[in-house]
Order: structure tokens, then sequence, then C-alpha cells
């Protein structure tokens, strides 16, 4: 399958490393497009993937056509290439566009799908959120789910919970730098070399992660089994609850979700 991304940002770079990283695809098989073209070039040809001049050439590569500009851009950006995506899989990671938008946007019977990714896509351990409601065939829906399986979780939502979804797993890697961020800073507080911190706390964010991901186990569970009683960690905790840590985080998202 040849992928190629219709803008080529943050996400969109993302997206294209973590295929190539976990051997999904091949450089030659990723095509971009973008407006600046000096940038595109050198965002491209590094990595050995093709830049196209435009959405046209773009659609005319790609077996799959990953719509990846600002939203308010998706529908003058597609207007012109409209027909052309009409036998390709579209597949969206333009935030707040849905599927009754993207039917007024592409032409009638185009195969399409909204998806929200974070950005951990581009070391294979991301997630990509999609939404429930599309209009792929079965055979496409299976052939985007593995491919984006490489680069991570693969989770369907109904269109209501897209944005909320986003919200979580698009804004919360700005929320664990913090943590990581602040964690490390106390570490080097106490002694620990900057580089040997932020590895160390690195790997202990991963390696939670995985741990509930492999047991299913409910992270109060988690947070238990390291309190022991009269210990170190329970301090710890008790302290972040008296500073509304988990409330915090809390109303962290609630305020995007009232800004939308």
């Amino acid at each position: 399958m040849k992928v190629g991304f219709i803008g080529f940002g943050n996400m969109a770079q993302a997206l294209a490393d973590g295929l190539v990283a976990t051997g999904a695809l091949e450089p030659a098989q990723i095509g971009a497009c973008a407006r600046d073209w000096a940038k595109l070039q050198r965002n491209t040809e590094s990595r050995g993937f093709r830049a196209f001049d435009d959405a046209a050439g773009v659609a005319g590569f790609a077996d799959m056509v990953v719509v990846a500009v600002k939203p308010y851009q998706v529908e003058s950006v597609l207007a012109p290439v409209k027909e052309l995506l009409a036998g390709k899989i579209v597949v969206s990671v333009a935030a707040g566009l849905t599927f009754d938008k993207y039917e007024e946007i592409l032409a009638p019977g185009t195969h399409h799908l909204s998806t929200v990714p974070n950005t951990p896509v581009a070391v294979g351990e991301g997630i990509v959120v999609c939404e429930r409601r599309h209009s792929l065939s079965d055979a496409e829906w299976q052939a985007v789910r593995e491919l984006f399986s490489h680069v991570g979780l693969v989770m369907s939502v109904d269109t209501p919970l897209l944005g909320l979804a986003g919200t979580i797993c698009g804004c919360g890697p700005a929320f664990v730098a913090m943590f990581i961020e602040a964690m490390a800073d106390v570490a080097v507080k106490h002694g620990i070399a900057r580089a040997d911190a932020y590895r160390m706390v690195s790997q202990m964010v991963v390696g939670t992660g995985k741990l509930q991901l492999a047991t299913g186990q409910h992270p109060g569970v988690m947070k238990d089994a390291v309190c022991s009683p009269g210990g170190t960690t329970i301090v710890g905790v008790a302290e972040l609850e008296r500073q509304r840590f988990r409330g915090a985080v809390i109303d962290a998202v609630d305020a995007i979700q009232n800004k939308k």
C-alpha cells in the first residue's frame, strides 16, 4: 500500500515516521505535499519520502490518502481533487471533522474514515482513535486497522466521543511530558544527572502504562500495590491528593472541552 499525506506537519510526520520505523511501510511507499515546498523537501528527502507539488500528485500516487491539513483548510484543499479521491481510501487526521462533514466535502461514494492519532505513533507506541461511523468497505477497514496497529493501539468510538478522545489522547502527551519534566527536576534537585533523570522517569512512565495494558488492572490497584502501610509512597500520594493532583488533571480536560 502507498500512503500519501496532504499536509505534512508534525502529526503527519509522526505517522509516517512510525510506519517506517515499525517496518509497516518502506520510505518509497510514502509521499506528501504541503504549502511550503522548501520545508516539504527538507522533511521528505531526508527520510526517503516522495514530495509532490500538490494534492493531485498525492492522489495519483497513493492508495490511501491522509488528510493532514488544518481543519479550516480541509474543504478548500480537497475541493480541486475530490474526484481523484473518489477511488481512494481517505483517512482524516484533521481534528473536529467527522463523517457528516466529509460527506459534504468529498464526492459521493468516497470511502473515508476520521481518526485522531497522537504523536507517540512516531515510535510505535501511540494510539489512533477512529470514528466508528465510516464508509470504508470491510476489507478497507481491516487494511487500515492493520496498518495503524503497527504504530499503536487502534480504537473506535462513537462520533460524539471522538473530540473527547482526541483531547485525552492528543493533549495528554503534553500533560505527561510536564509530569516527566517535574519528576526529572526533583531528581536533579536531589543529585541525579539531568540525562539520567529523564531516562529513568520516561521509562517509569512507559513501564507503568505497559503494565496496566498487559494486566488490565485498575490504576487504583496498581497504586495500592506500591503503597506499603506507613511507607514512603503513601506519603507522596497523600501530598499529591492535598495538592489536588487528580482534580487538576480533570479540570484541565474540562477546560479544553469547554473551549470547543
